[in-house]
């Protein structure tokens, strides 16, 4: 398998930017890697801060833990601020693997070319 095949698809399928380290790209792949980490971060940390909330609501007997009433309390989109932010967390983390996946192909096929050449 050539360099950019593989690249790409260590960026598509481990992490954003993997590809990058393995085509010694090492500032494009941190870059890459800490925005999607920072973005998962977050909407991880909101998600148990959800979670932790409703727990704490079942535990002060507040509403009965009926798993109809708890999915309803999941489903409930969050607004203002919050959903401001998570929407922005969502579009970065999707692009950071988007032009990671992108990026380390193009990096990849520049690096099999060279290869081709110097052979």
């Amino acid at each position: 398998m050539n360099r950019s095949m593989k690249s790409a698809l260590l960026s598509a399928f481990v992490f954003p930017g993997i590809g990058h380290f393995y085509l010694k790209r090492y500032i494009t792949g941190a870059v890459l890697a800490g925005a999607a980490f920072i973005a998962l971060y977050f909407m991880i940390t909101r998600a148990l801060e959800r979670a932790q909330q409703i727990v704490d609501k079942i535990q002060r007997g507040e509403i009965q833990p009926d798993i109809a009433v708890i999915t309803e309390l999941i489903a409930k989109q969050p607004i203002g601020t919050e959903a401001r932010l998570t929407t922005i967390a969502t579009a970065v983390l999707i692009i950071a693997w988007l032009v990671g996946v992108v990026d380390a192909y193009r990096i990849g096929r520049l690096q099999d070319g060279r290869a081709v050449a110097d052979g």
